[in-house]
């Protein structure tokens, strides 16, 4: 059955499920697509020489002050911020802000 989901893929990809003018996706097609999903932390820039120098028990200075909101990221783009909660031992996020799909698109 997962050939079946590719073919269906491809077949929306290459635009062969697309008709007329008002060109439309099959939403179920759509949303079987996979997809990354991410939290960011922060970000660090280091030298080569610096991360070579790394070891355990080193620090790496993050460009984000505690408390500061985590980016959600699907497919390395922003979509939401949030916070660092457990769940049953786990991590999770608890979203604070959806970034609006026009401030989206200017990340792409």
């Amino acid at each position: 059955m997962e050939n079946a989901t590719e073919d269906q893929e491809r077949d929306v990809l290459e635009g062969e499920n697309v008709t007329g003018e008002n060109a439309q996706i099959d939403p179920e097609v759509l949303q079987n697509i996979p997809v990354t999903i991410s939290i960011e932390v922060g970000r660090a820039s280091l030298k080569i020489r610096d991360l070579l120098r790394l070891s355990q028990g080193s620090v790496v200075e993050l460009d984000r002050l505690a408390g500061e909101p985590l980016d959600l990221l699907v497919n390395q783009t922003v979509v939401a911020q949030g916070e660092i909660v457990l769940v049953n031992d786990r991590y999770g996020i608890r979203l604070t802000r959806v970034v609006p799909a026009a401030e989206r698109l200017k990340q792409v």
